[in-house]
């Protein structure tokens, strides 16, 4: 019987090492050695076995495989996966603690029982008895569900194997044991070896396969980072707990483009899709209110308007609060910088607050006019039209910058019933004449151009 050894990898690279390290060498990254036993392989001999190698042809002579994909009836779900579950494929989907993963799950293989076939929903985490009462909770009744409270992958695979299901769900990956690793539940041996046993299973029995993953205190996904790569679809599922959104993101797609996001609102039901999501971020929005702006920003392919809010008072401490939230706090001081130096706003006694309204995160640079027009109203206590939409990116020189998508995100704004936009003059080539006869487009060449064109008429 061979030796079982102790190695350590690093959680992040993957890197191995005969000691424990404080800090990978291959990486640089701290505190991400792992333990676990590794039991070496048998020499090769006379008993090896060799594989039969694949013969090459050229690209032209290969025949095109024909993909249905299975669609889950969940439109917000489909568009992230590219139009549906490729057969065969291993999707891993992570999220934060209490964001609706499990539930997400359940809807989809109810959605998927309903329209292609049984579900085979292995449950490491709960009890069928705590299934069944979610499921109660959130109207699921499909009689070709089937529940597997066991946290044993071998079981889980047997059943799926007998049983033969359109779709396996395994939650999660971190509670299941595999007996072919040492280690307990949720080490990186383990994890690893549950991952390799189930994309085995899903290229080698056409079965797709649906796998959560926890996240890490960080925000990673837990686990060796090389479980990302082994899978064929990533997804992520984020919102704040406070707010009913909820974003499904493809970080990697191998059958689909990873530019499409998913809308969902958390109710007492589960989770229901967001046809209209500016409808909802724009829902409580007050008219006439300084410190108030209509950001037009692109999530993923699909444009979404919302409020900007700003908040500046007179500072009581020698260095005055900056805080951001919803969007980047370093990104916030570099444009209250532009505009004390291109403007010439006195801001160095004023304490700035700044809010994305809804939980709308604003990770793209085209939100910039708006953050800087908004904290302009309030310093002037001057209210922006309220059917005014701005977007553009604020350089350093104070001048507006071009974005992409800006017909996209125009006809959002139209749709909703705006009839004032500011954008990048650079922009102003992508609009046909005549396009837009109910609206007024303005374009903006400088920081100077976008604060007249906001406020001259109020």
């Amino acid at each position: 019987m061979a030796k079982t050894k102790i190695r350590y990898v690093c959680a992040n690279c993957g890197s191995v090492s005969s000691r424990w390290l404080g800090r990978c060498p291959q990486c640089g990254e701290w505190n991400t050695m792992m333990e676990e036993q590794a039991v070496p392989e048998p020499p090769k001999g006379v008993g090896a076995r060799q594989g039969k190698g694949a013969k090459p042809a050229l690209l032209q002579d290969i025949a095109m495989e024909q993909m249905s994909r299975v669609r889950t009836g969940i439109g917000e779900l489909d568009r992230v996966l590219g139009g549906g579950i490729v057969p065969g494929a291993l999707i891993l989907l992570s999220g934060d603690p209490g964001i609706g993963k499990s539930t997400l799950v359940l809807q989809i293989a109810d959605a998927v029982c309903r329209h292609a076939g049984a579900v085979l929903y292995g449950s490491g985490e709960e009890s069928a008895g705590q299934i069944k009462v979610r499921a109660e909770r959130l109207g699921i009744t499909a009689s070709n569900l089937i529940i597997q409270a066991d946290t044993s992958l071998d079981a889980v695979l047997q059943e799926a194997k007998r049983r033969r299901p359109v779709l396996l769900i395994i939650d999660s990956i971190q509670t299941m044991y595999s007996s072919d690793a040492d280690g307990m539940p949720g080490s990186m041996t383990q994890i690893r070896e549950s991952t390799r046993r189930l994309m085995e299973f899903a290229k080698t029995e056409s079965i797709s396969v649906i796998v959560i993953g926890h996240v890490t205190k960080e925000g990673a996904i837990a686990g060796p980072r090389m479980m990302e790569h082994m899978v064929d679809v990533v997804l992520y599922f984020e919102g704040e707990r406070n707010y009913q959104f909820r974003v499904l993101r493809g970080i990697k797609n191998r059958f689909g483009s990873t530019n499409e996001t998913g809308l969902f609102t958390m109710e007492e039901t589960g989770l229901s899709e967001l046809t209209n999501p500016s409808q909802m971020l724009l829902a409580e929005r007050s008219a006439n209110q300084a410190g108030s702006a209509v950001a037009a920003v692109m999530d993923g392919m699909r444009p979404l308007l919302g409020e900007i809010q700003a908040l500046t008072t007179h500072s009581v401490f020698a260095v005055p609060r900056r805080t951001a939230s919803g969007m980047d706090y370093n990104r916030l001081i570099i444009l209250l910088a532009v505009l004390e130096k291109r403007v010439g706003l006195s801001l160095g006694t004023q304490d700035v607050y700044i809010n994305s309204v809804g939980g709308l995160r604003v990770t793209e640079t085209a939100a910039d006019l708006a953050v800087v027009l908004a904290v302009f109203s309030s310093l002037r206590d001057v209210p922006m039209d309220s059917r005014t939409v701005v977007m553009g990116e604020v350089g350093l020189t104070g001048d507006i910058r071009r974005v992409p998508h800006a017909l996209r995100r125009i006809k959002e704004g139209v749709k909703m019933g705006f009839q004032t936009f500011i954008i990048p003059k650079g922009n102003l080539d992508e609009i046909k004449e005549g396009a837009f006869p109910q609206c007024r487009i303005i374009g903006a060449a400088t920081l100077r151009d976008a604060i007249q064109a906001a406020f001259t008429a109020t």
